[in-house]
């Protein structure tokens, strides 16, 4: 029964289509113009889902009616949800990396090509710029070493790994000093292949060695923050763990498994489509895991993922 006290009215909820169109390693950032709400702020382009459109058709509109220029291959990037004070925006965005025409401010709106590596600092974009600049600066692929491989397996196969692929140094059966040892040897290796080494032991070890970290989802439950100057990631089963990574401030979590495999044979698979309703409310780059691997990007990118993470389709 109402006390009389007056509901607050719902928030509207806005559908958005955002662009990120790259060229040449940059993405480009335009200023929203005089007359428009928060003029002067800069974003990615795009607009309103109208009533009956497909992400696609509002992306192919709106890009060509603000900078007139025809969208030739897209997929998707992230998805998540932003809560302005007036507003809940859902804004769906897709990496365009081919495309015709010179983009131009149709609208009057300043134009900048930016690297990813410059959003974070560029002045006056908007809040929503953030999450789509962390999974710019994430690959598509999240490497998982073997849980046995030895030395000279690792440095025998590193060659083969995708270049800029994330790698996790996942040794179960040592113990933290041999740990240490194996990953003192191969952390300089691994950054002259391209590839950026992650450790799941001591924080203190990333930092001597220039690695990131990742947190498995038992360490992730009893953490209170995340360990300061280093970029962290997270094995995530539950949305209440991904909330977590999110909140405590995380580059990305592993959600899986979104298949069934063959080393968690007793474990229930996601699937596609629960896999995407999880990460859907994050601000969050989120990695596919369990029976996939660069073979199933299209249908991880599909269910906006981040990429794929994996071991046997890589090794």
């Amino acid at each position: 029964m109402s006390d009389g006290a007056p509901t607050p009215a719902a928030k509207p909820v806005l559908a958005v289509a955002c662009g990120v169109l790259v060229r040449g390693g940059r993405v480009l950032l335009a200023q929203r113009p005089v007359g428009k709400v928060a003029a002067g702020s800069w974003e990615f382009p795009g607009g309103k889902i109208e009533p009956g459109e497909t992400t696609r058709q509002a992306l192919e509109r709106e890009l060509h009616e603000e900078l007139g220029v025809e969208v030739r291959e897209a997929r998707p990037l992230i998805r998540f949800r932003h809560e302005y004070s007036n507003r809940t925006v859902l804004l769906d965005t897709w990496l365009i990396d081919t495309f015709d025409g010179e983009p131009h401010g149709r609208e009057e709106q300043a134009l900048a090509w930016v690297t990813p590596e410059e959003l974070a600092a560029h002045p006056q974009v908007l809040p929503t710029v953030l999450p789509i600049a962390g999974a710019l600066r994430l690959p598509v692929d999240y490497v998982f070493t073997p849980a046995d491989a030895n030395e000279a397996f690792l440095l025998e196969r590193l060659p083969r790994l995708p270049a800029g692929a994330l790698l996790r140094l996942r040794r179960p059966g040592l113990d933290d000093a041999g740990y240490a040892v194996l990953a003192r040897s191969l952390a300089p290796v691994v950054r002259r292949q391209g590839l950026r080494l992650l450790l799941d032991r001591d924080p203190a070890l990333s930092a001597e060695l220039g690695a990131g970290w990742h947190a498995t989802s038992a360490r992730l439950a009893v953490l209170e923050r995340k360990p300061e100057g280093l970029e962290c990631h997270a094995s995530c089963h539950t949305p209440e763990e991904l909330m977590r990574a999110a909140q405590l401030g995380f580059a990305s979590a592993v959600l899986g498994p979104v298949r069934t495999t063959a080393t968690h044979p007793g474990v229930a698979a996601l699937g596609w489509e629960r896999f995407a309703d999880w990460i859907a409310p994050l601000q969050l780059p989120v990695y596919a895991l369990g029976g996939v691997g660069p073979a199933q990007r299209d249908e991880a990118f599909a269910a906006y993922a981040q990429g794929v993470a994996g071991i046997r389709a890589y090794w």
